[in-house]
C-alpha cells in the first residue's frame, strides 16, 4: 500500500507498521527533514527525488513525501478486549454498518483514536476497506487503531452481548443518548451513509438511541454523529 502525507508517515514511525521504503521531495522543508533523519534513525529505506519525480509517482498531492508499507493488518475482536484489558477499562467499541465512503472512515477512526475507543468493527462487505484515502483522512491515526472486519455484525453483536457489552444503536428512537449510562462495557453502532443503521442489525442492539435535532434537517454526517455519540462516552467515563 502507498499512503502519503506528513502526518500520515509521521504517525507510522510511532505504530507497529512495517515501512518498506520512504521517497521524499528534495527540499528543505523543516518538516520533510525531519522525516528524512527519522527514515535515516530508523535503518527505513529512503529515497529522495526531485518534486517532478515525486508528482509523477503518485499523480497526487502528496505534502511532499510517500511511504510504501504492508497491506493493513486487521485487528481480532480479542484484540479490542485485550486493548481495554491493558488500560484497566470497560470495553468502549464503535461498530460501523455499512460506511461505504473512506473520508468519512478516515475521520471517524481519527475521532476514535482520539477519543480512545479501544477498536472498531466494520463488516467484510458492503463497506469501505482501510486505504490509502483512510490513512490520509485520519491524519495518520488508522495507524494507532484496532480494527476488525467480520463476516456477520449480528452474529457478532450477540457475541458482544454475551461478552457483556451494552450495544446500541445510533438512530431516530425513542431514548435520547443522554439518557443512557456508558460506564459499562459499551458498543456503539453507526450508520451507513444515507440509509443508517440497518434494520436487522438495530433488532440485534440492546437499545436504539438518538441525538437532540433542532433544525429542519433531522440528520447528520455519519462522522460527524459517530463523533458527538462518542464523546457523549468519554464525557460520563470522565465525569
Amino acid at each position: 500500500m502507498i499512503v502519503d502525507g506528513i502526518n500520515v508517515v509521521n504517525e507510522l514511525f510511532e505504530s507497529d507498521i512495517h515501512i518498506e521504503k520512504i521517497i521524499v521531495e528534495d527540499s528543505k522543508n523543516a518538516d520533510l527533514q525531519q522525516i528524512i533523519a527519522r527514515a535515516n534513525n530508523n535503518n527505513v529505506k529512503l529515497e529522495v527525488v526531485s518534486k517532478k519525480e515525486l508528482d509523477h509517482i503518485a499523480k497526487r498531492d502528496t505534502q511532499g513525501v510517500i511511504a510504501f508499507i504492508e497491506n493493513y493488518r486487521y485487528a481480532d475482536i480479542r484484540d479490542i478486549f485485550k486493548r481495554a484489558d491493558e488500560l484497566d477499562q470497560k470495553p468502549f467499541i464503535v461498530i460501523l454498518d455499512g460506511i461505504l465512503d473512506p473520508h468519512n472512515l478516515g475521520a471517524i477512526l481519527r475521532t476514535c483514536e482520539c477519543a480512545g475507543v479501544h477498536g472498531v468493527i466494520i463488516p467484510e462487505n458492503r463497506a469501505c476497506e482501510v486505504n490509502a484515502t483512510v490513512f490520509k483522512t485520519s491524519a495518520g491515526a488508522v495507524a494507532h487503531m484496532r480494527v476488525a472486519k467480520v463476516m456477520n455484525l449480528s452474529r457478532t453483536i450477540d457475541e458482544l452481548k454475551k461478552a457483556g457489552v451494552w450495544v446500541y444503536a445510533l438512530e431516530a428512537g425513542n431514548k435520547r443518548i443522554y439518557q443512557c449510562d456508558f460506564t459499562y462495557p459499551t458498543a456503539l453502532i453507526i450508520g451507513g451513509e444515507g440509509k443508517g443503521v440497518s434494520r436487522l442489525v438495530r433488532e440485534h442492539a440492546d437499545e436504539t438511541i438518538s441525538l437532540d435535532m433542532y433544525g429542519k434537517v433531522n440528520s447528520l454526517n455519519a462522522s460527524n454523529a459517530c463523533a458527538i455519540a462518542v464523546y457523549e462516552v468519554v464525557r460520563q467515563r470522565r465525569k
